[in-house]
């Protein structure tokens, strides 16, 4: 495949003539394309004159000869396509292989394992998508709270109450496996492309659910309504699973329960699982009107139906604090996203249309495991403390205190409502943020507040609403694996995903889910029941 790259062109022109000029570049006849595409899309808004930014994707025919056309420019380069094939070992599983979690990691290593003939089980403490809904729809009205299927647990994991942002930083193959199966099951064509691909919420529970169905379809078996409880472990090997709904024979344990799984940690503790703590961010969502986002980062042409939905990416820095925005969601809206009972946590969403009044998105200062002497139950005692905090400050009825970021910035204690509606549906109290974290984070926080101010117009604004807490960036725990990808002192299991600690987003996750099971594919041949 032949990239063309770098044709930035007016907002005025489109796809097609992108296309056109990238084919002009390689001089080849047009019977000679057996496909050309927009392979990514970017927005360059810099000098105030906001223009397209295109790679093109060209197939040929006869592809003997694109590594030696793409010397051609400077602006083409080859990649070689990539089948993701596995040799499977030779001796068979003794018993099928589990799947905890049936978050990206979850999904995406049981789908494998289901493709290649593994027959998984998949336990999800949550429930199915419809039910996961109902029970979120009861917490958002009536203010009824199920600690097991809420905006964290259920099918989809956290990742399906949100924007469904497939951005990543990582640049391995499998990156193109996970959107492709994306693609298959239902999600928007342009996340091949787009620079930030999205799928939305809305759309990206029905490629879940679809995802689901091809797994059962392919023998895999999924358990919703089931939590693990413990783990039936003989001379440092897994030997089975406890689960409230009963025992599980089980030597391969695929550990992928996401960031907010505390009391499997805990379980994990008790059997003396290898875990460290790892470095996480707290802090608040930030919530603007998204007109005026566009209109800082696209100036005259903000409103120009060629451009997307506005949204930026800040980070500075103060001492050793990293201090950054997280999550962004164009048109969204800020979540009641607790899983405990007496504790208030935000989070971020939007629809596929990212068409809502405002935007939101995380702004958090960085913490270590130094800041807990690398102790992981101190780190997960923070997270809670600030959670129960937020509760009783907001008036200990899952509504979230919230304050105008100018007033946060300058130390006045209170919120007032202007141009910007807070869209926290659980309702908002007015409340001196500064008072939540300690003080050196709090110190952080404004400091980076103001400086992002500096590049975006009106982000400090008085305008401005941060709403409270921001726990859940990231698992503060590493669940510790070897080369093999098991854990280090327990065999069979493989931690994988955000939860275990090798992850950041839905993409990632996927990615680290591919490639445990990829370790079982390797190491095993399918199980055979005895009959």
């Amino acid at each position: 495949m032949l990239f063309i790259k770098d044709i930035k062109l007016p907002l005025d022109q489109g796809e097609q003539d992108a296309i056109n000029i990238a084919l002009d570049i390689l001089k080849i006849p047009s019977d000679f394309i057996k496909d050309a595409r927009i392979s990514k899309l970017s927005v360059d808004a810099r000098h105030r004159k906001p223009s397209l930014v295109y790679t093109v994707a060209v197939a040929l025919n006869d592809d003997t000869n694109e590594e030696k056309i793409a010397q051609c420019s400077p602006l083409v380069s080859f990649k070689k396509q990539t089948n993701y094939t596995i040799e499977q070992g030779k001796t068979p599983l003794a018993t099928r292989p589990v799947v905890c979690g049936f978050g990206p990691a979850g999904i995406f290593s049981a789908l494998l394992l289901a493709r290649s003939g593994y027959n998984p089980i998949v336990i999800e403490r949550g429930g199915a998508i419809p039910e996961r809904t109902l029970a979120v729809e009861d917490f958002i009205n009536l203010g009824k709270l199920d600690v097991n299927s809420n905006i964290q647990f259920g099918e989809g994991g956290a990742g399906a109450f949100s924007d469904g942002k497939l951005t990543t930083r990582i640049g391995d193959n499998l990156c193109e496996y996970v959107i492709k199966t994306f693609l298959e099951h239902g999600a928007p064509p342009e996340i091949a492309y787009l620079k930030k691909p999205h799928v939305g919420t809305d759309i990206l529970r029905n490629v879940i659910i679809s995802i689901r169905e091809e797994i059962k379809k392919l023998g895999g078996e999924i358990m919703f309504s089931t939590t693990l409880l413990d783990l039936v472990i003989k001379n440092n090997k897994l030997v089975g699973i406890v689960t409230n709904k009963g025992e599980i024979p089980c030597q391969n344990l695929i550990l992928a329960t996401g960031h907010s799984a505390r009391d499997t940690i805990a379980m994990l503790d008790t059997n003396k699982v290898s875990m460290t703590a790892k470095s996480f961010s707290v802090g608040f969502r930030v919530e603007h009107l998204q007109a005026d986002i566009e209109k800082s980062l696209y100036h005259d042409a903000a409103g120009h139906p060629a451009l997307p939905r506005g949204e930026y990416q800040l980070s500075c820095r103060l001492g050793n604090r990293g201090i950054y925005t997280f999550c962004m969601c164009p048109g969204g809206e800020v979540l009641p996203a607790a899983s405990q009972e007496n504790g208030v946590v935000v989070n971020g969403m939007s629809y596929h249309a990212r068409d809502g009044e405002n935007a939101n998105s995380a702004v958090v200062v960085g913490v270590t495991e130094q800041d807990f002497d690398g102790d992981y139950k101190k780190a997960i005692k923070f997270q809670e403390d600030l959670e129960s905090k937020a509760f009783a400050m907001a008036g200990s009825d899952y509504s979230a205190p919230a304050q105008n970021v100018q007033s946060f910035v300058s130390g006045d204690p209170w919120l007032s409502i202007k141009t910007v509606t807070p869209s926290y549906s659980k309702g908002v109290t007015s409340a001196d943020l500064s008072q939540l974290l300690p003080q050196q984070l709090t110190t952080s926080l404004k400091y980076g507040l103001t400086t992002f101010g500096k590049r975006i117009r009106g982000f400090d604004s008085e305008n401005a609403i941060l709403t409270g807490v921001e726990t859940r960036t990231s698992s503060p725990v590493r669940v510790v694996r070897g080369e093999n990808l098991q854990s280090v002192n327990i065999e069979g299991i493989y931690p994988t995903g955000e939860g275990a600690g090798y992850a950041g987003g839905i993409v990632s996750a996927g990615v680290d889910g591919l490639k445990v099971a990829t370790a079982i594919i390797q190491n095993n041949a399918p199980f055979k029941a005895i009959i």
